[in-house]
């Protein structure tokens, strides 16, 4: 969609973070360029609270949300900088296209902001979340109470506007689904297309070209983290990104590689064997772990709590361990004890949106947060297991992760990376086909 035609989308979520805070003034800068080394600059991305409010990605902007109006502050045009660095809305033209009430250059913030603040009973801004804009608020706070025996008041109050923008990003409205399907898409033919060239011999590296290939040439702006490429023994690393490693007959790749569409995440995990075919041992561990999600995705319905898709994978993750012969005792014992840990040491999902680790609280007032439709979230259980003297010979260095995205749904739930196989057959089956045809 062009942005004209995307501007209502940010205007109501601006009306609902003004409507949320009630009397006052909300500041939401977006992030800063990040110099990479000497006088080269990483990729630009913009903040995702701001872009969430805003869907303007230049750097150096700040939207201002006061007395019900939306104020952009913005860089200006300059034909000289334009040459170098590319084209810049300015003011007027971010107004216009992106449906602000009024757009000022973004040197004239600090002036604005003294006057906006006057006799505003709060002041919602992120706070905490960068020193400089910490102080620069104060400075602000402090030049509206210089101006006390003048009869103008200055805000009592200081909140942090994460907590209500958080809450408001948490569930995803259609146009946010639209692109998370799309990047969805697009992360699972990346995951086809890496398992069809992988082959022994191969490097890591060489697989993470193909994954970035057909996430940059499906539209994906970039990846949405960086991609881990784990052969053999480095599956069981679990953010191993150094992917140089040379690609083993008889080993596993496990691929963790998700893309960025227009600021949404996709976040897909993948398990498979080099060679093609599981060993026995491997696909003794891989069916526990396909089973444990099934588990998961089975618990991933409105109503449910945050931890009960989590609970449900533990259990089935821990009689696999006990089956595996990787640990001792009973069941029960292995979860209270949490004993599993060794093999499976992370949460089985978290949420997923503008950031990879979206926004939101898992917990409220102490208890795990009720699911609900437009929730987005990751499955994603794993087996790890690392060499040792007490681990069966078969099994070690044996690591598997199954990740899928998920959308919480009326009754239910949606896979939206289903498109990427992961049932043993049709793993093998993908990988037999690409081999024919070589």
């Amino acid at each position: 969609m062009k942005i004209a035609e995307l501007s209502p989308v940010y205007a109501t979520r601006r009306r609902r973070l003004a409507e949320a805070i009630g009397a006052g003034i909300a500041v939401i800068p977006t992030a800063p360029e990040r110099v990479r080394n000497r006088d080269s600059h990483y990729p630009y991305r913009f903040d995702s609270h701001f872009y969430y409010l805003t869907g303007f990605t230049e750097p150096q902007a700040v939207l201002v949300l006061a007395s019900g109006k939306s104020v952009l502050f913005c860089r200006s045009r300059n034909p000289e900088r334009e040459i170098w660095d590319g084209f810049r809305y300015g003011p007027e033209a971010a107004r216009e296209r992106f449906g602000f009430d009024a757009a000022h250059p973004i040197d004239d913030l600090d002036k604005e902001m003294e006057r906006l603040l006057e006799n505003q009973p709060a002041l919602y801004y992120p706070m905490g979340a960068d020193a400089e804009w910490d102080a620069r608020a104060m400075r602000w706070l402090n030049a509206v109470r210089a101006r006390v025996r003048a009869g103008i008041a200055a805000p009592e109050r200081v909140h942090d506007a994460r907590v209500l923008l958080d809450d408001m990003r948490l569930v995803k409205d259609a146009h946010e689904l639209g692109l998370m399907r799309r990047a969805a898409r697009i992360a699972a033919q990346a995951h086809r297309r890496a398992m069809q060239r992988a082959r022994p011999g191969r490097y890591e590296y060489e697989i993470e070209a193909e994954l970035l290939y057909e996430f940059r040439r499906s539209g994906a702006q970039t990846p949405a983290y960086t991609p881990i490429v784990a052969g053999g023994a480095n599956a069981c690393v679990l953010h191993y990104v150094a992917n140089d490693a040379a690609l083993r007959d008889g080993d596993l790749l496990l691929i963790d590689a998700g893309c960025e569409l227009d600021g949404y995440a996709s976040d897909l995990t993948r398990t498979f064997p080099v060679s093609g075919r599981f060993s026995a041992a491997q696909r003794e561990v891989y069916e526990v772990v396909l089973a444990a999600q099934r588990a998961a995705l089975e618990s991933v319905r409105p109503g449910n709590a945050w931890n009960e898709p989590h609970d449900a994978a533990v259990k089935v993750l821990a009689q696999g361990m006990l089956d595996l012969k990787l640990l001792q005792g009973n069941l029960q014992e292995i979860l209270e004890k949490e004993t599993y840990k060794r093999f499976y040491m992370h949460r089985t999902g978290h949420w997923l949106g503008l950031d990879v680790h979206d926004a939101g609280d898992y917990k409220r007032q102490g208890n795990w947060r009720a699911l609900a439709p437009g929730m987005t979230l990751t499955v994603e259980p794993g087996l790890y297991i690392r060499a040792a003297d007490d681990v069966p010979e078969r099994l070690r260095n044996i690591g598997v992760r199954i990740e899928d995205d998920v959308l919480v749904a009326e009754g239910g739930c949606e896979v939206l990376t289903a498109e990427a196989p992961k049932a043993i057959a049709d793993l093998e089956a993908l990988m037999r086909d690409a081999r024919g045809r070589d």
